[in-house]
């Protein structure tokens, strides 16, 4: 009997082994984030932290966990945006399908050069 698939986790509740309000770090892997971000670059993500214009954000795109910036598009929507202009903006059907916001990031064994953003 095949059972249905897992429904996508609520905001807040991140499906990676931290209880939904827990502060979880990730790996930046890939440029689409460069120059802020590089690969390899540690960021720590907040899933009840505050959204705005300008956040940097983990959020669910087309089944993919993607990090992003999240913009106002101007029509009272909003889109994930790359800051490697290479990368296309993704629209974002709403705010739902972010999972955090960016609080920190480190850059590992260079301990000088970590940064806050909020």
């Amino acid at each position: 009997m095949n059972a249905p698939p897992p429904a996508a986790p609520a905001r807040g509740e991140f499906d990676g082994g931290c209880a939904g309000g827990e502060v979880f770090a990730l790996r930046v892997i890939g440029h689409s984030m460069a120059p802020e971000f590089a690969d390899g670059d540690i960021i720590v993500v907040e899933p009840d932290g505050a959204l705005h214009d300008g956040s940097f954000v983990v959020a669910r795109h087309d089944g993919e966990w993607i990090f992003r910036q999240l913009r106002a598009d101007g029509a009272g929507g909003w889109r994930l945006h790359a800051l490697d202009p290479a990368w296309p903006d993704l629209p974002l059907p709403g705010l739902d399908a972010v999972r955090g916001v960016v609080i920190q990031k480190s850059v590992p064994g260079r301990r000088r050069l970590g940064k806050r953003y909020v």
